[in-house]
């Protein structure tokens, strides 16, 4: 029986030239922005992107003329002034290989082989994109707990990124379905009768992650956004079987599942078990990194010694002791020490240095000096008379300093002891 998504003998023109666009477009993203689709092509990539590195700067500076060198390329963020050059040559490019294909390349009646390798490829990167940010909210690791510092930032200093981590971070039972959703998207997305349903999965967890990143500032649009798109793309082939079923109430007739085989058998085997072994690859290695990554860091990392947070109860400089007024720039207030090596002190008048904090556990010393001074050192030494109870003694500059602590019980802070309830008479927003 014939079904909808038989596939044409002839294209319509413009339908030709969208998929020459879209295969240099889409092949182009994935080649400078291969996201580790494919077993060590992070080591490839640093070796073949340096000449590319030099050429957009060249671009910035002599033919876009931006108003400052580029100088960042992709890093934490991925929407630096760079990767906006690049996702912009990528179109010139697609653009130009367009007019030219099309131009030379006027008799082919269609590309119904390409077009299926090509959303071959697009699933297949779109699914392992899904299942490595999946797994990392899966375990946890993306969107830790709201950290020390965050715990005492007042929210209005929190920036949007910061404000949507916290969000994220507070509850595992929310990282658990959003990392479940990106992983079901991803399976799906490896097989051709579940692929409509993991790009109607992905169209929707993609664009909420869309959202977030342009509704919070955080600096992953252009990747989301081509995830979207891409997901759309994988849509286009269903979409009037799509429009029929959701919109006109019509009957929906059954997808072409069949691929596009080689005449070689072995060339098809081949093909399978490179399928398999690549989705074993990514599932396996993306949960044995992540694992290992708990003991490093997230909510399941070790804790530094001293960890938590400690509000000053006296204050002895020079054996006087220095009464906690609200204008005094040099006392301390509270003593923060989230990570092994960073301390964090915030002064009566809520200012707040960083602290380079170097503990030793056998001798209880420890040496801290502002990252912008290092000559400037404090020794002490530590002890700790009672539980939750920490005594610093030590000398800073002429200054003989003598400084009792007590351990804050984080269970006071409201957004950690409030919990989960299943019944509320009132809401409890505060």
């Amino acid at each position: 029986m014939k079904t909808i998504d038989d596939e044409p003998v002839h294209w319509s023109a413009a339908r030709k030239i969208a998929l020459r666009f879209f295969l240099v477009f889409f092949l182009l993203y994935i080649f400078f922005n291969p996201n580790g689709v494919l077993p060590y092509v992070d080591v490839l990539y640093e070796k073949y992107i340096e000449p590319f590195h030099s050429l957009v700067v060249w671009l910035g500076s002599h033919v876009l003329h931006l108003a400052k060198p580029i100088t960042t390329f992709t890093n934490g963020s991925g929407d630096t002034t760079y990767d906006y050059v690049i996702m912009l040559l990528i179109f010139v490019l697609a653009v130009v290989c367009a007019i030219i294909w099309s131009l030379a390349d006027r008799k082919t009646r269609n590309y119904n082989k390409l077009f299926y390798w090509l959303t071959v490829v697009v699933r297949y990167y779109v699914a392992i994109t899904m299942l490595t940010y999946g797994f990392v909210k899966v375990i946890k690791l993306q969107f830790p707990s709201p950290d020390l510092n965050r715990l005492l930032e007042p929210i209005g200093d929190a920036s949007p990124m910061g404000l949507a981590w916290t969000y994220m971070g507070y509850s595992y039972g929310f990282n658990l379905f959003t990392g479940l959703g990106e992983v079901t998207c991803g399976l799906l997305l490896f097989f051709r009768r579940t692929s409509t349903l993991g790009a109607l999965l992905g169209l929707v967890v993609a664009g909420n992650i869309m959202a977030i990143n342009y509704a919070f500032d955080v600096p992953v649009k252009l990747l989301s956004t081509m995830l979207t798109v891409m997901c759309l793309f994988l849509l286009s082939k269903d979409a009037a079987r799509l429009i029929n079923f959701f919109i006109l109430n019509k009957p929906a007739a059954p997808a072409n599942l069949t691929p596009h085989t080689f005449k070689k058998r072995w060339a098809n085997i081949t093909t399978t078990v490179v399928k398999y072994l690549l989705i074993v690859y990514v599932l396996a290695g993306n949960l044995v990194s992540d694992i290992q990554a708990m003991s490093q860091y997230g909510d399941h990392a070790p804790k530094p010694p001293l960890w938590g947070i400690y509000q000053v109860k006296s204050f002895i400089r020079n054996h006087d002791t220095v009464p906690p007024l609200t204008t005094d720039t040099m006392r301390w207030n509270k003593l923060i020490l989230p990570y092994n090596s960073t301390a964090r002190v915030i002064f009566m008048d809520d200012s707040t240095r960083y602290y380079n904090w170097k503990l030793d556990t056998v001798k209880h010393t420890v040496v801290m000096f502002p990252y912008t001074d290092s000559l400037n050192k404090g020794t002490y030494t530590y002890s700790m008379p009672k539980k939750d109870e920490l005594l610093l003694k030590g000398v800073k500059r002429s200054d003989s300093l003598e400084i009792w602590l007590k351990k804050v019980d984080l269970k006071k802070f409201r957004l950690i002891n409030r919990g989960f309830n299943w019944i509320n008479e009132y809401p409890y927003n505060r």
